[in-house]
C-alpha cells in the first residue's frame, strides 16, 4: 500500500493515543488502510437478514448504521438503540480475521431493561448491567464456523469482553473491559 508522509504522520498520531481509546483509535488506522467496511447479519430471532457498508471514505454512513440498529434491535420489544460503532468496528475485526463474507448469527444485540430483567429471572448468566443495555455488546455465532474456534479468536483481539456459552452455542462480545468467562 502506498502511504504517503501525511498518512504516515497521520497514524503515527493515531497510534499515539492507541493507550487510551485501543478500539477508536484502530477504527481511526483502519480508516486509512481499508477504505471500506461491510458486515453481514442473520437475526437467529426474527429472521431477518442484511449485508451492508457501514463505513467506507472515513465515514461512518448515517443509513447503515439505522439498518443495523434495527436488525440488532431487542426482539422482544422491538425497541431500537444505536449500536456503538466501537462494536461494529470490533465484529468487522472479527470478521477480516475468519474471513471475508462472514455472517454473524445474531442471537442478541442491544437489550432494553424490561427485557435484560426478564432474562435475568430465567437465566443466572445473564449480568445485571450488561452492556447489551448500552448497546455495547453482541452475543453471535457463524455458521459452520466451530464457536470453540470463534471464542479463541474474540479472546486473542484483546478488545473487551468475551464470554463463551458451548452449550448455547455463541460466543459473547462486548467493548468493556478486557476479561474472559
Amino acid at each position: 500500500m502506498y502511504c504517503d508522509r501525511r498518512n504516515f504522520l497521520k497514524m503515527g498520531a493515531q497510534a499515539a493515543v492507541s493507550a487510551l481509546f485501543p478500539m477508536s483509535a484502530m477504527a481511526s488506522i483502519n480508516g486509512i488502510l481499508i477504505p471500506e467496511r461491510r458486515l453481514s447479519f442473520y437475526n437467529t430471532h426474527t429472521d431477518e437478514r442484511l449485508d451492508v457498508c457501514y463505513y467506507s471514505q472515513g465515514r461512518y454512513h448515517p443509513k447503515a448504521l439505522k439498518k443495523i440498529d434495527y436488525i440488532l434491535r431487542d426482539h422482544y420489544s422491538g425497541k431500537i438503540m444505536s449500536i456503538h460503532r466501537d462494536l461494529l468496528d470490533l465484529l468487522h475485526a472479527i470478521s477480516n480475521t475468519i474471513g471475508d463474507g462472514a455472517r454473524f448469527h445474531i442471537i442478541s444485540g442491544y437489550r432494553s431493561s424490561e427485557t435484560n430483567t426478564m432474562l435475568r429471572r430465567k437465566s443466572k448468566a445473564v449480568a445485571k448491567n450488561s452492556l447489551h443495555l448500552q448497546g455495547k455488546a453482541a452475543d453471535i455465532r457463524i455458521p459452520e464456523f466451530d464457536t470453540k474456534r470463534l471464542n479463541n479468536i474474540c479472546k486473542r483481539m484483546h478488545a473487551g469482553g468475551v464470554g463463551y456459552y458451548p452449550e448455547s452455542d455463541f460466543v459473547h462480545v462486548d467493548t468493556g473491559d478486557v476479561r474472559f468467562w
